[in-house]
C-alpha cells in the first residue's frame, strides 16, 4: 500500500520543492499551467516467510491440507504484490527451508514443496522455532501457521525470539470443529496424536470442561499475540478458506 517511484503509474500530485524534475508531467503543465508530479506504485520488497507446522497433530481432520492451502494462497497474493516469499516447514526439526525470493521459478518451488507428501513426526515443544528465528534474522513479515500444541511458556520464548529481530508477525491458529466443540456423544476413545496417550470416557461427561479449556487456551494465545502486537487469526480447518479469510482481510485492509 505504499506510493513511490517505480514502473506502474498510480496518480498525480502537485509539485513540491525538492521533487525530481524528471517526474513532472509537462503535458499537464501545458494544459493547466501548474506543475504536477507523476506517482507510481512502489515495489514494497517485503520478505514474507511462511513458517508451517508439519507435526503429527496437524494430520487430524484436514488440518494439514488447510495449512498448506493457506500458505499457498497467501504466498500467491504476496507474490502478486511483488514481494519475496519464503517457506519453512518444521516439526521436531526443520524439514524444508526456502529463503525468500521473488522469481516465478521460486514461486513454483514454493508450491511444489508444499504439495509434496511428507512425514509428520511427533513434536510437543516449540524449540525448533528458535532455530528458524536464527535462520532468517533479516527484518520482514513472518506468517506462522500451526495448531500450537506446545507449552505456552516455550511458545512465549519463541515468539519473543522472532520479535527481537523486529519482525512483523501474523499467527494463524488452525483447529477443527472437533477440537473446539467436541460434537460427538457416547463412549469415545481419545488419543493424543503427539504422545500416543489414550483415554476412554463419555463425551458428555467432559464436553463442558473440554470446551472451556480450549477456549482458555485460545485466549492465552490471543493475549500473547496482543502483548507482542501480533495479529492472531483463528482458522477452522473445516471452513472454506475464502470464508475464513474474508473477515481478516477486511480488518487488515482498514489499517492502511
Amino acid at each position: 500500500p505504499f506510493v513511490g517511484f517505480s514502473v506502474e503509474f498510480a496518480s498525480h500530485r502537485e509539485y513540491m520543492p525538492g521533487d525530481d524534475l524528471k517526474h513532472i508531467n509537462w503535458r499537464l503543465f501545458g494544459r493547466h499551467e501548474r506543475l504536477f508530479v507523476k506517482e507510481y506504485d512502489a515495489e514494497t520488497n517485503v520478505e514474507v516467510q511462511f513458517i508451517v507446522d508439519t507435526s503429527r497433530s496437524m494430520t487430524a481432520e484436514g488440518k494439514w491440507p488447510c495449512a498448506a492451502m493457506l500458505a499457498a494462497s497467501l504466498g500467491h497474493l504476496a507474490f502478486r504484490q511483488r514481494d519475496a516469499i519464503g517457506l519453512t516447514l518444521f516439526a521436531d526439526k526443520i524439514q524444508a527451508h526456502l529463503r525468500p525470493r521473488g522469481t516465478a521459478d521460486h514461486q513454483m518451488e514454493f508450491l511444489h514443496t508444499l504439495s509434496q507428501p511428507r512425514e509428520h513426526p511427533v513434536c510437543d515443544d516449540a524449540r525448533t522455532l528458535h532455530e528458524i528465528a536464527e535462520l532468517s534474522p533479516r527484518r520482514g513479515l513472518k506468517v506462522l501457521i500451526s495448531d500450537f500444541y506446545f507449552p505456552i511458556e516455550g511458545l512465549t520464548d519463541a515468539i519473543a525470539h522472532f520479535k527481537h529481530y523486529g519482525h512483523e508477525m501474523i499467527v494463524f491458529h488452525v483447529l477443527t470443529s472437533l477440537e473446539r466443540e467436541m460434537p460427538m456423544s457416547g463412549l469415545v476413545r481419545f488419543r493424543d496424536m503427539e504422545t500416543g496417550e489414550e483415554i476412554v470416557t463419555q463425551a458428555e461427561a467432559i464436553r463442558e470442561e473440554f470446551t472451556t479449556a480450549v477456549g482458555q487456551w485460545q485466549s492465552e494465545l490471543r493475549t500473547l499475540c496482543q502483548l507482542h502486537e501480533i495479529d492472531y487469526v483463528a482458522i477452522d480447518a473445516n471452513t472454506p478458506l475464502p470464508i475464513a479469510l474474508r473477515r481478516y482481510f477486511q480488518i487488515r485492509s482498514e489499517l492502511f
